[in-house]
């Protein structure tokens, strides 16, 4: 068995990757800080998917391309060997990114004026997106109680009204980190079945639920939530490939399904790409032991921030994710106001981190950081952080 390093600190820098190179435009000239924001990973991709698309390389001929039986089996069994979703073949089809496939899903299904429920504090492309399509976004904020997040059933059920047509799911939560438990998704899915609202579950960080977790695909925790839901997955975060634009929707129902796929299809969208295809296959065919050896080293992580933080900053205090490599700080012990956090992550300690607010008001208090990296990274950070609170 082969052991790899996730100890290697490798420069990213003049790759034109956004974590570094965009460091300068989205914190305002700021390039020297140390990047924990943007959610992929500093890991090496996995050399199994880099040998794959090197062989593919070594044909001269880079032309059209289409999407072969090999790309759906190893997505089919992956499924199957991940969540013991038996999917068919037909229900599934390759997508532009799941932002797009979230701003394609808007288009197909609603019209502008309609209502698009959101559940902060979310992922920001889910307040972004419909807005920006002319759609209509309500809120249905989670509750936090005892440092957990739940969803709140009453709270939506009173804001329903005819012109809610979808509700945007995080499931794993960004930036939360929740599993979502199977009873919460089949109420969810009562509710929006019963009312005509059309779910888009983005289930990008469903392959890093940790070990003691267990991962439900909306689409699978009841018939309801099947006959009313898209799913959108990726193997992008996982293999940390998300520029190569990996991902795939899954419809089961037939109707919604024609009606999507027939959207894509007039304009193309759902052609992938060679690397896409040539990624994913080798990711979901060779990928096993790779997750399961970085999911490790991302969980010991996220145990030495905690620790840390216990330890040294015990105003700050740390959500422990049940899935993903980014973790929900709660900073609301400091008293800062959210410019002065954000002032004292960014020109105090040096650290480039997501903004709570990004997600929502909720997230006041908050800010996300991003474990993906060398443990020796995470150091230098928290230390710097330690010293700027004084």
């Amino acid at each position: 068995m082969k052991h790899y390093n996730f100890d290697e600190v490798i420069n990213r820098k003049g790759t034109s990757c956004v974590k570094y190179d965009g460091l300068k435009d989205a914190y305002q000239g700021k390039e020297n800080l140390i990047p924990l924001w943007v959610a992929d990973m500093d890991f090496a991709t996995p050399d199994f998917i880099i040998d794959a698309l090197k062989k593919r390389c070594e044909h001269p001929i880079f032309g059209y391309t289409f999407d072969d039986d090999e790309y759906y089996a190893s997505i089919l069994t992956w499924l199957h060997y991940k969540y013991n979703w038996k999917a068919e073949r037909e229900w599934i089809t390759y997508i532009p990114g799941i932002v797009k496939g979230i701003g394609l899903a808007v288009q197909c299904f609603t019209q502008p004026g309609d209502k698009v429920i959101i559940q902060p504090p979310v992922y920001h492309p889910f307040r972004l997106v419909p807005t920006r399509m002319g759609r209509e976004v309500v809120y249905n904020p989670l509750k936090l109680e005892d440092g957990v997040y739940k969803m709140d059933f009453e709270q939506l059920e009173s804001l329903i009204d005819k012109d809610c047509k979808m509700l945007i799911l995080s499931n794993p939560h960004n930036p939360g980190g929740i599993v979502w438990e199977k009873e919460a998704l089949v109420k969810l899915a009562q509710i929006c079945s019963a009312h005509g609202i059309l779910v888009i579950s983005d289930e990008i960080h469903a392959e890093l639920t940790y070990p003691q977790f267990r991962h439900h695909p909306f689409a699978t925790v009841s018939p309801e939530a099947a006959a009313c839901s898209v799913t959108f997955m990726a193997p992008s975060k996982t293999f940390n490939i998300a520029g190569i634009v990996s991902s795939y929707a899954i419809v089961p129902d037939a109707q919604l399904r024609e009606k999507f796929y027939s959207f894509l299809e007039a304009g193309e969208l759902n052609a992938g790409t060679i690397f896409a295809f040539t990624a994913t296959k080798a990711a979901y065919t060779y990928g096993a032991e790779w997750l399961q050896q970085m999911r490790s080293y991302v969980i010991e992580n996220v145990n030495f921030v905690d620790e840390y933080l216990k330890k040294n900053i015990p105003q700050i205090k740390a959500y422990r994710p049940q899935a993903s490599f980014l973790i929900w700080l709660d900073c609301r012990e400091l008293g800062l106001s959210q410019p002065d956090l954000v002032h004292l992550f960014e020109d105090k300690a040096g650290l480039a981190l997501n903004d709570g607010t990004m997600f929502g008001k909720e997230g006041e208090g908050f800010m996300r950081l991003n474990v993906g990296c060398p443990r020796s990274i995470l150091s230098k950070a928290l230390e710097s952080l330690k010293k700027a609170i004084g």
